[in-house]
This record gives structure tokens, C-alpha cells and sequence, in this order.
């Protein structure tokens, strides 16, 4: 086991930043040693924190004891900010969005293969117990074959913060939600994605899109429905899955949810008709009790580590990282497509940047 801690220096301690340090108190492997902010009063919080601020981001840059320099800045400056700290010799984890295209991460990984450090993006929702239910339940065929997962976030406080309302800083929620909700589906299903159409939302009369929905096409015929909503005052459940054998249903982060499937020692049970309205149906009538049991969610799918701890060892051995840069690229680019299916209201094909994982 590895004896080294890793020196880390926090850029941008806002919600985030400090978000982070709490999380990191309790890694062995990484110290938060020390933060800088632009903004004097954060500078001061971190001090208050019990970590040390430095006056200018050269000075993180030229102290020789900082390994980590970890970026949860405003979207539009992770660029630039990482490029130096790599060039000066430290490694990068940077918050999502890593960038608001795929040029300039391309310019970033760049660097990192030319100076041989790690650059990870910090896509911590992978790790959603939520998420994980649902990569098993896809993985272990545990309702058949998953064939239409839809995936939602819904709020009703609009879009948070200052800078996310702006265009320039990279805000609006296709880049603040959206990228942990596709980076959840690149991660799951390996398989390329043949379509996107989509829509943004400006109901609130910002600069930038307050919620999105996007369909994705998968060529295995999965679909993927994604829909994030800052207007929404009853909210849909956070996951809906469809199989072959049954339906699941995920409510909240809370993980309440079930899972109804047939009942295969009872075996196709014709449905009676119930009034509808004013008419009859037997199509939409319920099934019967015996035609299917309900269950609980299954386990979650577990990760081999923490996402500090991959870091830690991608630095330490070269270990797979489990967030590669591969499918941030990939989120990257497909985020630039949704964007343009929005703008011109057509169906966006072949473009996804999709590799085996296996």
C-alpha cells in the first residue's frame, strides 16, 4: 500500500472547492494543503477552513511541494488554469464541465501527454448509488434487456448562482446536469450512439437554457430519454426503465423505487377491461396480481475505488483511470451535437466519437 499523501491545492473555493476539501479530509492518500481563489472573501473562508491561501495562482504554480492542483473554477478558465499547472509540473483534477468543447480539451490532453501527468475529470456522479442500481439492473438483465431508460433531474429554483446564468462562464444546465447525465449513459451502455434530437428550455428569460430534453439512439436499440428542469414543481422520478420481462422505477435520490416483472410460472394472463373515462380497455388495463411480482431494487453495482483513490493510483502505477478522458471527449462531443439538434430542430446522426470499451 502506498505511503505517500499527495499534496493538493484547491483553485476556486466556492461551493465546490469546499466541497471537495470536506470530501478529501477523509483520504488518506490526498491533503488539501492550501486554496486560491480570485475572490478575496473565499480566500478568507478557506483560511477559516484551517487551510492557507495563496495570493496569486503563480504561487501555486511555482511552489515546488504541491502535487494536485484540483480546478472548480467557472467552466470557461479550467482551459487555461490546467494547461499551466501541467506545465509546471502537477497533476490536474478538474470539475465538470472540463471544457465547453472538444477543441480545447484536446489542447489539454494534450499537454498531459506531453508531460506524462494525470489529467482526471471529476464526473463523481458515476458513483450516484442511484446510477449504480440502474447499471446493474442493465448489466444483470435483472428486468430482461433494458431497451428505454429515461433519466431525469428535476427542480423548481431555477438556474443556481450567478456566473452558471451566463453564456461566456459556460452556464445553463445542458452544461451543468446535463454532462453528469450523458456521462452516466456513455459509462453504461458500449455501444455507439447513432442519434440525438433535442430541445433546450428558456422559460426563464435567461442567456442560457434552464432545462433540456434530449432521445438518444444507441445502435445496440437502446434509447435513452434525458430531461433536466428547473421550472418543475411535481417531479418525475429521477430514473424509468423498460426490459423485455418488466419495468422498474427509481423515484429519487432517496432510492425509492420497485421493480415489476412477469410472473413466469403463471405465465400471459388475459386482462380483464376496466372503464377508462367513457370507454372500456383491455389495453391499458393493469395486469392481475398473479400475472406479476414486484420486487425490491437490486444491490448497487460497486466501483473498485473511490474516485480519489483511482486518481491516487493513476498517478502512483499507471492504473486504468475510471473516468477516462476517451469519454469525457466523447460527452464533450456529444454535448456540442445536442446543442445543434436544439438550434436546428433536426435529428443529429453520425457523430459520436464511440469506442469499445472492452
Amino acid at each position: 500500500m502506498s505511503t505517500k499523501t499527495h499534496s493538493v491545492v484547491i483553485v476556486g473555493y466556492g461551493g465546490m472547492g469546499s466541497y471537495h476539501a470536506k470530501l478529501i479530509k477523509d483520504n488518506s492518500r490526498l491533503k488539501v494543503t492550501g486554496t486560491y481563489d480570485v475572490l478575496e472573501a473565499r480566500r478568507a473562508a478557506s483560511q477559516e477552513d484551517g487551510y492557507s491561501a495563496y495570493d496569486s495562482y503563480e504561487a501555486v504554480l511555482n511552489d515546488s511541494e504541491v502535487d494536485v492542483v484540483l480546478i472548480a473554477t467557472p467552466n470557461d478558465v479550467h482551459k487555461e488554469l490546467a494547461i499551466s499547472a501541467m506545465k509546471h509540473g502537477k497533476h490536474v483534477i478538474c470539475e465538470k464541465p472540463v471544457t465547453m468543447n472538444v477543441e480545447d480539451f484536446d489542447a489539454m490532453t494534450a499537454v498531459a501527454e506531453e508531460t506524462g501527468l494525470v489529467l482526471m475529470v471529476h464526473q463523481n456522479r458515476r458513483w450516484d448509488e442511484d446510477f449504480r442500481i440502474i447499471k446493474e439492473m442493465y448489466d444483470k438483465r435483472t428486468i430482461g434487456d433494458l431497451f428505454r431508460i429515461e433519466s431525469r433531474v428535476h427542480g423548481a429554483n431555477g438556474i443556481p448562482g450567478d456566473w452558471r446564468h451566463l453564456e461566456a462562464f459556460g452556464g445553463g444546465m445542458l452544461l451543468d446536469w446535463g454532462v453528469h447525465l450523458l456521462d452516466q449513459f456513455v459509462f453504461m451502455i458500449d455501444s455507439k450512439i447513432t442519434s440525438v434530437t433535442s430541445r433546450l428550455s428558456f422559460i426563464l428569460g435567461d442567456e442560457v437554457d434552464d432545462g433540456f430534453d434530449a432521445v438518444l439512439e444507441f445502435e445496440n436499440g437502446v434509447t435513452a430519454m434525458i430531461e433536466v428542469g428547473t421550472t418543475n414543481f411535481i417531479t418525475l422520478p429521477r430514473w424509468y426503465a423498460k426490459g423485455t420481462e418488466g419495468t422498474a422505477v427509481i423515484e429519487d435520490w432517496s432510492l425509492t423505487g420497485r421493480c415489476v416483472m412477469q410472473n413466469r410460472e403463471v405465465g400471459k394472463v388475459e386482462p380483464k377491461p376496466i372503464q377508462a373515462g367513457v370507454g372500456l380497455t383491455k389495453t391499458m388495463a393493469p395486469p392481475s396480481e398473479e400475472a406479476t411480482l414486484t420486487e425490491a431494487l437490486p444491490k448497487a453495482f460497486e466501483h473498485a475505488s473511490s474516485f480519489y483513490d483511482n486518481f491516487a493510483d493513476v498517478v502512483e502505477k499507471g492504473a486504468e483511470p475510471i473516468v477516462k478522458n476517451s469519454e469525457v471527449r466523447r460527452v464533450l462531443n456529444l454535448i456540442e451535437h445536442i446543442f445543434k439538434s436544439a438550434r436546428t430542430g433536426e435529428v443529429v446522426k453520425d457523430f459520436d466519437m464511440y469506442v469499445p470499451q472492452n
